[in-house]
């Protein structure tokens, strides 16, 4: 029997958030591409949550688009409210957090994809990897077409042999009814590719026109929406906003869930897999947090041009009835009429550990994987780990160097690192107490981090490049101007100080020392500034943090310059680890189960000590000295 035969450069299987920034950043380096979907309805669907951003997650987001990544470009263009997090706090944890239209970030980022030169989009179901030698050859589909390629990124999300379930009802689909898929996962096994099986769950959604605002307290969006792209004007994003809503779960709704327990599939024994720690389900919370009686419950719109709202908090797998009577003992949803049933959602990924930093199989050549189906969790880091691989992949076709993401430098490196080194029994949750490093690695810098290395890949352009130069330019020349413009103790400036309740001067100062003020900024301050430079905002945040915060700044260089030491220091491949002598037996199993490629990954690996690390420092010193002899 006759079937198709293709040949292309890279296949990315899946289009979800992952899936799209791979083929995207593939085909934008030159490459033939093709992007498999299950349906392409479902092109950068948002089957959870309406948001984008977020702790930790804003940051990776930025993060996305200082690389020449889309997620924040298409969400500046079809959000609906944006909000900065954690203003009150230092720059490290501010983080940016958008609503989307759900309806619209999907067809503009599928615009976007059918738009780009060397991408094609195909509706299949990917069924089978081929393998010869360990080296990965192609992809064969459902029909039994082959798909010849030199690299593949799988980014199936939460599809492969999915199954929703809510109380006794277990329907196998994937999210929102779409189709599961369910063939690949025999595939990966028989190529000796180890997996697990997660879970994760999401709300009830819930008609508009049934729900009571006035017993609820509104949530307002920024004044002025500051945008997640470096590369959209902000005068762009300032439009009308739609509100979100906060009520509250109370004594009633802890009861009925407590009542339903033993119907629960969570606690039945009918869910097998393992759910996220940091997004428990409502069953969960009141489960787990018994001394509470009541839980936040956000009501945040799905879009523009919809009366569903998504029921942000309450995610449950409850049967039909108890949700129901669940939602309805809710502050303001008293009369609630349930759109979609809220339910859990079981899926296979992978035993993350079978990867190297670059996100490629360490057993099959080619091969690479990013988003959920790595154990993560979440849009924003399934996009983040899609856009490494993509460009990993990208690399390896291309015959280039591949890109190790360095966790000082960004919290993609975090990610990523976390993912291959650590052992991942529930789904991954980005959070800024990750990073070991997150006073440098904050979202309002993420262009000067990692902008050159975007331009290096051939994902940035020379005019971005430059704009990037010229702005460090300006921040440099105005910290200068600034930590040297003397301030003197006159009336005027002593009047000022008062009105800022700051202690006036007994003698004259720099407007840098001003700046370290914890009352005082450099925005602020501009009033005793009259020769001050036109400078974007941007220049003057990054001055102000520069300054405000720059001794903290210089310690956690030096402790990354410790850091990169020991990442420096590269473990040669064929090592044999049981042959090294005070190694202990536990530290030589994980070594040869991780093979870590450097020291410093090496040191992050659970049940490798730091003695364990003094005896191969000396073990690799000797075998360095034996190879110079």
């Amino acid at each position: 029997m006759n079937h198709l035969e293709v040949t292309t450069d890279v296949v990315v299987v899946g289009a979800g958030h992952a899936g799209c920034e791979a083929a995207l950043a593939c085909a934008r380096l030159g490459l033939k591409t093709v992007i498999f979907t299950v349906s392409v309805d479902s092109i950068a669907l948002m089957p959870c949550n309406p948001n984008v951003g977020g702790s930790s997650k804003g940051h990776l987001v930025r993060e996305i688009d200082a690389l020449g990544g889309e997620m924040g470009k298409n969400i500046d263009r079809t959000f609906i409210q944006s909000k900065m997090l954690n203003g009150s706090k230092g720059p490290a944890v501010h983080s940016l957090r958008a609503q989307a239209d759900k309806k619209d970030y999907s067809s503009r980022m599928r615009k976007t994809l059918e738009n780009t030169p060397n991408l094609t989009i195909k509706q299949a179901e990917v069924t089978e990897i081929i393998v010869e030698d360990g080296v990965l050859t192609g992809v064969k589909t459902f029909s039994g077409a082959v798909y010849h390629c030199k690299a593949c990124v799988l980014c199936t999300g939460t599809y492969l042999k999915a199954r929703c379930i809510y109380g006794d009802i277990s329907n196998y689909t994937g999210p929102n009814g779409l189709q599961a898929a369910n063939h690949l996962t025999d595939s990966l096994k028989a190529n000796g590719i180890e997996m697990f099986r997660f879970k994760t769950g999401t709300p009830a959604r819930i008609d508009k026109r049934t729900i009571d605002f006035s017993k609820m307290e509104e949530q307002f969006g920024d004044k002025r929406v500051v945008p997640f792209s470096f590369s959209t004007d902000p005068d762009d994003v300032q439009i009308d906003q739609i509100s979100c809503w906060l009520t509250y779960t109370n004594e009633k709704t802890h009861e009925i869930i407590r009542a339903n327990l033993d119907r629960s599939p969570l606690y039945s024994g009918m869910i097998e897999g393992t759910g996220p720690r940091y997004c428990p389900s409502i069953e969960d919370k009141v489960v787990r947090f018994a001394d509470k009686n009541r839980h936040q419950v956000f009501i945040e719109p799905e879009g523009r041009y919809t009366n569903e709202m998504y029921v942000g908090g309450m995610s449950s797998s409850l049967p039909e009835d108890v949700q129901i009577a669940m939602y309805r003992s809710v502050p303001g949803l008293e009369h609630a009429e349930i759109v979609r049933n809220a339910y859990a959602i079981e899926y296979d990924c992978i035993n993350a550990r079978q990867l190297k930093p670059t996100l490629e199989f360490k057993k099959i050549q080619g091969l690479f994987s990013g988003g959920q189906f790595n154990g993560s969790s979440g849009y924003e880091e399934a996009a983040a780990q899609g856009l490494a691989a993509g460009i990993n992949a990208a690399m390896k076709t291309l015959g280039r160097e591949q890109v190790v993401f360095d966790r000082s430098e960004s919290y993609i490196g975090v990610l990523i690192d976390d993912l291959v080194t650590k052992d991942n029994k529930e789904p991954y949750r980005m959070m800024t107490s990750r990073s070991e490093y997150r006073l440098l690695l904050r979202q309002d810098n993420a262009d000067q981090r990692l902008t050159p290395l975007g331009h290096q890949i051939g994902l940035i352009d020379e005019e971005t490049y430059q704009n990037l130069l010229e702005k460090e330019r300006q921040i440099a020349e105005e910290t200068k101007r600034v930590e040297h413009l003397n301030i003197g103790a006159n009336p005027a400036v002593q009047a000022f100080l008062e009105a800022h309740q700051s202690t006036p001067l007994k003698t004259g100062t720099t407007l840098g020392e001003l700046i370290r003020r914890p009352e005082l900024d450099y925005e602020m301050l501009g009033e005793l500034d009259p020769q001050r430079p036109q400078l974007n905002r941007g220049v003057g945040e990054q001055v102000n943090i520069n300054i405000k915060y720059d001794g903290y700044i210089k310690r956690q260089l030096k402790q990354v310059e410790h850091f990169k030491k020991l990442e420096n220091k590269k473990i040669p491949e064929g090592i044999h680890y049981e042959e090294i002598h005070g190694l202990r037996i536990e530290a030589q199993q994980k070594l040869n189960q991780f093979r870590p490629i450097s020291v410093g990954q090496a040191s992050r690996i659970s049940g490798v000590s730091p003695a364990d690390i003094s005896v191969l420092l000396i073990y690799m010193e000797q075998m360095n000295h034996a190879s110079h002899k």
